[in-house]
């Protein structure tokens, strides 16, 4: 007694193209399909696991700069206050406010708590920095603003408080 599951053939090739085996190993043809696996593989990666080295990444930058600004802060004020032409803001304002983000966003940053926010600031921080104070530098600018545009648009991914957060209230209704 045959207990199998008849299954359908599959459509007889259609007649604009030749059979898979009928296609050259070296052809343009399997180097596509090859090259579309590939692409595939990539875009099965999650963004969550792109998100994290984004966070690094821009966290790093901004963490260097404020251990180099508090290391020595009086030098930090001198160049508030003859160099970086900040506008609007007092040059000491903006010397400790400066320092102030450049060392909690990297924190927030890599736990992945506000990210959103703190994309947001950062991208305004590095908008003043290359319009006002390194407009030279615009090519480290236009990569740390891609990065920071991704988490903007994107948020940290699965692994961050703030998408623990957001299923917390979400699963108490808020």
């Amino acid at each position: 007694m045959n207990t199998s599951i008849p299954t359908s053939s599959p459509p007889p090739p259609s007649p604009a193209s030749p059979p898979a085996s009928a296609t050259p190993a070296g052809s343009s043809g399997s180097r596509f399909s090859g090259l579309m696996r590939v692409r595939d593989g990539l875009e099965a990666i999650p963004y969550s696991l792109i998100a994290i080295p984004l966070r690094f990444a821009v966290a790093t930058v901004f963490w260097r700069s404020a251990m180099a600004h508090l290391a020595n802060m009086q030098t930090t004020l001198y160049l508030f206050e003859n160099t970086y032409h900040v506008p609007l803001l007092p040059p000491d304002f903006a010397a400790y406010l400066t320092v102030a983000i450049e060392v909690s966003a990297p924190i927030l940053l890599i736990v992945g708590l506000l990210t959103r926010a703190i994309s947001l600031v950062l991208i305004l921080m590095v908008t003043v920095i290359e319009i006002f104070v390194f407009p030279q530098a615009w090519p480290t600018h236009v990569q740390w603003w891609a990065m920071l545009l991704v988490l903007l648009w994107r948020g940290a991914g699965t692994f961050s408080v703030d998408h623990w957060l957001r299923r917390l209230l979400l699963h108490r209704g808020l």
